[in-house]
């Protein structure tokens, strides 16, 4: 095996037809001036522009460097990737979106920190080009997938992340189906590190995550990691129910003292907490249904996604010398 550690890279499209063409130049460009035998894996995910037709052409004039994994249909972003990890040989592997908001030069940096040994490499956009509802939700979703992890990370959110392939090779032996792979990653990793990469404004095509994207997001996330929310709503309703007890008792106390008059001048209270009571039952059928719901996934056991076809070989094949055993 040469010096440097053979490099994959899996890039998620979809409807990228505007940036795949620099995006492609400027993520070779940066591949081959690292030394290392490499691939880039380009993962369609549905597309309905013409992604899927340039990825072909792609592999036509990239042969051995670029490998066209085709999705039947839309499976979402974390599907996408994990298809491109079951493709993956490198003994490093680069995940990046196809927006250009995270620089292909960036590669270079995660690559040279994570061949230091480390398991994962996490990007830190800075400065971060988005929306101020972009960086709030991300600061609180940071904060509390930090505490509930216990690994503390500055921006799970960032995409442009390197993973060694044992620790690739263990997300692909888990079965569910709702998955964040920066956490999931994580729960397998000795050694992480951050860097900070830079971010772009997105200049062509459309964001795929609008405002209920980023909050079914966020209910996976949430659920797909932790139990916490079930024990909270425990407690909840554990103060609820003492609390209603005591007004209860204060409001009988009152009648007698004051009489029935001044029992009837509380009705809206008692609406108002009955409304209280009710809005909490509803959080709680809510939460509990969220997990219902990604037990029903996981009991189906239906794939994460279906590659409709593939296209290209990878060089890496010749070069394959890590073993992909758990270690």
């Amino acid at each position: 095996m040469s010096g440097h550690p053979t490099l994959s890279v899996v890039i998620p499209v979809y409807n990228e037809e505007a940036n795949l063409e620099e995006l492609l130049k400027r993520t070779l460009d940066t591949c081959r001036s690292l030394g290392a035998v490499f691939e880039i894996i380009l993962v369609d995910d549905g597309s309905r522009d013409r992604s899927a037709e340039m990825i072909d052409a792609a592999v036509k004039a990239n042969p051995g460097e670029i490998i066209g994994i085709l999705l039947n249909r839309n499976y979402g972003q974390h599907s996408a990737i994990f298809a491109g990890f079951g493709r993956a040989i490198g003994e490093v592997v680069v995940t990046l979106d196809a927006d250009l908001q995270n620089p292909p030069e960036e590669i270079a940096k995660l690559y040279r920190k994570i061949s230091e040994g480390l398991d994962v490499v996490a990007g830190v956009r800075v400065p971060r080009c988005d929306t101020s509802f972009r960086k709030v939700s991300s600061y609180i979703v940071n904060r509390i997938t930090a505490k509930v992890t216990g690994v503390t990370m500055h921006d799970y959110g960032c995409m442009l992340r390197a993973y060694s392939h044992r620790v690739v090779h263990a997300m692909l032996q888990c079965n569910e189906r709702s998955t964040f792979i920066p956490v999931l990653a994580n729960t397998f990793a000795r050694h992480t590190a951050e860097v900070e990469v830079s971010h772009a404004a997105r200049t062509r095509g459309d964001s795929k995550y609008g405002l209920w994207k980023l909050i079914n997001l966020q209910f996976d996330l949430l659920t797909g990691m932790t139990t916490f929310p079930l024990r909270l709503l425990t407690m909840i309703g554990l103060l609820i129910s003492v609390f209603g007890g005591a007004l209860g008792l204060f409001l009988l106390s009152m009648r007698l003292i004051h009489g029935p008059a001044w029992a009837a001048e509380g009705v809206f209270t008692l609406f108002a907490i009955l409304f209280i009571f009710v809005g909490a039952q509803f959080i709680g059928m809510g939460l509990m249904g969220e997990y219902i719901g990604r037990i029903y996934k996981d009991v189906r056991a239906r794939p994460r996604y279906l590659v409709y076809e593939v296209k290209g070989e990878s060089r890496l094949k010749r070069h394959e010398s890590h073993s992909s055993s758990l270690s």
